[in-house]
């Protein structure tokens, strides 16, 4: 059985699953700000509660199978280097939403765009070939990734 064949065979509980599930779900909770009544601020706490459910579980979730694509004895330069692309990175939502809003003047619009990191996330993990990836790092690959 093959590393990508052995990724989908695996069932539907995986790291790697749940871990694409995710921008899905952050493309809804964006949907769904774009639907938002104008004037009516309780209604902005049901995705703020959708956004906090799903924040967390997603990082947790990443950095673990993060760490297991990481060779033994290289954790530092690999977590470094995550956590400097993390925040050079994380310049760049508020910059695209931004540019939205500046272009089309909707804070609707400047919301939607955002999806353009979901998706982008979603096309670059679903073709990594997960197993196959921590057994060239070297780590023995758990149960379920």
């Amino acid at each position: 059985m093959g590393a990508e064949t052995a990724d989908r065979a695996s069932g539907p509980r995986t790291a790697k699953r749940t871990i694409l599930g995710s921008p899905a779900v952050w493309t809804l909770i964006l949907a769904a700000g774009c639907f938002l009544p104008a004037g009516a601020p309780v209604w902005f706490y049901a995705p703020a509660a959708a956004i906090g459910l799903v924040l967390g579980g997603s990082q947790a979730l990443s950095r673990s199978l993060f760490s297991h694509l990481v060779p033994r004895g290289k954790e530092a330069e690999h977590f470094s280097a995550y956590e400097m692309s993390d925040r050079g990175l994380s310049r760049l939502g508020p910059l695209v939403f931004g540019l939205a809003y500046r272009l089309t003047g909707s804070y609707r619009d400047a919301i939607i765009s955002l999806a353009i990191f979901f998706a982008l996330g979603f096309a670059l993990l679903a073709r990594v070939p997960v197993r196959r990836a921590v057994a060239a790092a070297g780590n023995a690959a758990p149960g379920r990734i």
